[in-house]
């Protein structure tokens, strides 16, 4: 059971990546993790983080499958696994387009397992292998193919399921949204605009969400008080049972993304680990 920190770099000088990256390591964080979207190439700023520590294990939340071809994106987990032992967990997930997800995701894991990297062979050990796994099917192939998942934007219901569908000795690290520094109206604007973000924007996670119980009233103008506070906790004890709640679902790892930060959001998160 541990506790990281979840974060999008995108428009962030490397500058504030290093001291963040440093800020979590001396706060006694697991792991950081960061998604891929319009900014650095996940591996390259993976590099540069565990470049700027010395303990802190690293982690893409996600590396997207449409931005590299399954050699390239086997080359360099093996070259991070090789050059930073134990201290690098290489997640991937997005969409491949034009293509159905469950064998498009097989296939893509067939081309990292089948690259021919002759003068690169797999380090020891080797680096964890997740991916961004929310529904049955891919949490299945997960179980099969991987060596775990990496669910983003979910409500401990889904942490259960996903451990059921995953089963035992297979790696669970689940991102849990969270606000600590706001007055309840500001972090109430600020948890319904994250939440809103992804029910507009997002139909996989539309998709999820229903298959939890959530209805089209919940997904409705930006999201239903049900369903913010299901994806996102308020104030210190609420963080603090979210994370206890997902670990006591049998996520093995929670990765959390602060909203509304401030410079001492992340040493009052710490403060708050089980």
């Amino acid at each position: 059971m541990s506790v990281g920190i979840w974060r999008f770099f995108d428009g962030a000088p490397i500058g504030v990546v290093r001291e963040t990256a440093e800020e979590s390591e001396e706060l006694g964080f697991d792991a950081l993790w960061f998604g891929e979207y319009a900014g650095r190439d996940a591996f390259t700023q993976a590099a540069l983080i565990l470049a700027a520590t010395s303990r802190l294990t690293v982690a893409t939340g996600i590396a997207r499958f449409d931005r590299r071809a399954p050699i390239t994106a086997e080359a360099a987990t093996r070259a991070l696994g090789e050059a930073y032992p134990g201290r690098f967990v290489a997640g991937f997930g997005g969409h491949l387009p034009g293509a159905r997800p469950v064998p498009a995701i097989r296939a893509y894991l067939d081309g990292m397992d089948e690259a021919a990297l002759p003068a690169l062979p797999p380090p020891s050990p080797r680096p964890r292998r997740l991916i961004a796994a929310l529904g049955p099917r891919v949490l299945d192939l997960a179980a099969e193919r991987t060596d775990g998942a990496h669910p983003y934007f979910v409500p401990t219901e889904h942490t259960a399921m996903a451990r059921e569908r995953l089963g035992p000795g297979k790696y669970l690290a689940v991102e849990q949204a969270v606000i600590l520094d706001a007055s309840p109206e500001a972090a109430r604007e600020a948890a319904r605009e994250h939440v809103g973000l992804y029910v507009r924007q997002a139909p996989h996670h539309q998709a999820n969400l229903r298959r939890l119980g959530f209805t089209d009233a919940d997904l409705a103008d930006g999201g239903s008080d049900r369903l913010v506070d299901a994806i996102v906790a308020t104030g210190e004890q609420a963080a603090a049972d979210r994370i206890r709640a997902h670990l006591d679902a049998g996520a093995d790892h929670v990765c959390v993304q602060v909203l509304a930060r401030t410079p001492q959001s992340y040493r009052r998160l710490a403060d708050l680990r089980p």
